[in-house]
């Protein structure tokens, strides 16, 4: 099975999921634990919320993370790029935080609100080099668009 028709099957049982709620933190952690499980090359997958000038961690899969990002690293790339960041070898993506030694390549979506604004972020780690590409961006990207529906 290709990876898009993966994420196409994840994104039709996610949404069976996240009707049952409107709360977006709740659908977050839903979001977040059908991917951490279904997909296995991600060793680490969560929710940062911005809060004033730090991502400070809401929920997450996987060994215990960094409680608070106050500046750098890929999750402040893409909030402050508003764009998806990929990365293939974290050693070598500048100012990268290490939450976790373990972790190697990683892919972080921004999270926007009903108007658009960013609030914060889905960070997905790999503990595999090279684990994330444009599949993965449009396959992520899709599934997040169940916050709101």
């Amino acid at each position: 099975m290709s990876k898009l028709a993966k994420y196409d099957r994840l994104y039709e049982q996610i949404e069976g999921y996240v009707h049952t709620t409107g709360d977006v933190w709740a659908r977050l952690a839903t979001i977040e634990a059908v991917l951490h499980h279904k997909m296995p090359r991600f060793f680490w997958t969560g929710v940062y919320a911005l809060v004033g000038d730090e991502l400070i961690v809401r929920s997450y899969q996987g060994p215990v993370a960094c409680q608070c990002l106050r500046d750098g690293g890929v999750c402040w790339s893409a909030i402050r790029g508003g764009k998806t960041v990929i990365v293939g070898n974290v050693a070598e993506f500048p100012g990268h935080i290490a939450c976790n030694p373990a972790s190697k390549s990683e892919i972080v979506i921004p999270l926007r609100d009903r108007e658009g604004r960013v609030f914060g972020c889905l960070d997905i780690d790999s503990d595999h080099l090279n684990a994330f590409d444009e599949e993965d961006a449009v396959g992520l990207e899709k599934i997040l668009s169940l916050l709101y529906t």
